[in-house]
């Protein structure tokens, strides 16, 4: 994975957020452990900014992660699990089903549905383009494309009028 600001990576209090909550909803599912714990780590430990170079513990690298945003969206995609599950189902390309993903493209995909579907305090475009992102940075291959096509489909399906006025507006430019 690319450095936090390096390559399209995570900056900022929220993406880095993002970045953490896609590796707890990893651990989440492959560890099996419960999404209490899970968050009490991450913010107890990995989020502490106790020195350390970011990773296995100590400050998130190029700045400090949001503990509330993180909470927030670990906790709303494991809330509403199968809702967003269908919804990625519905929004993949033939040939693809949801059981069929990477892991970790899973949960980038579940960590966007779920900002596009709850977080509407975050433009849509801001949640796609960090989502695609944090793909980039985790994949050299054709996922930010996928992570894009999926999440752009879902932003239409449950924000269509802002995806309509941001489609007829010139790019923004910045990150949230």
């Amino acid at each position: 994975m690319t450095a936090p600001g390096a390559g399209g990576g995570p900056v900022g209090p929220r993406g880095l957020a993002r970045l953490r909550v896609v590796q707890a909803l990893y651990q989440i599912e492959i560890g099996g452990a419960g999404r209490g714990p899970v968050i009490d780590e991450f913010i107890g430990f990995r989020m502490d900014g106790e020195g350390g170079e970011g990773g296995e513990g100590g400050e998130d690298p190029g700045g400090r992660a949001d503990p509330d945003f993180f909470r927030d969206v670990v906790s709303g995609v494991d809330a509403r699990d199968a809702e967003i599950a269908s919804a990625v189902g519905d929004a993949l390309s033939g040939g693809w089903s949801y059981g069929r993903l990477d892991t970790t493209l899973r949960q980038i995909l579940r960590a966007g549905t779920y900002e596009l579907i709850a977080r509407v305090d975050v433009p849509a475009r801001a949640v796609i383009d960090e989502y695609v992102g944090l793909a980039d940075a985790f994949f050299d291959g054709s996922e930010p494309g996928f992570v894009n096509a999926v999440l752009d489909r879902l932003g239409r399906r449950y924000r269509s009028g802002e995806m309509a006025v941001a489609r007829d507006a010139p790019a923004a430019s910045g990150r949230t």
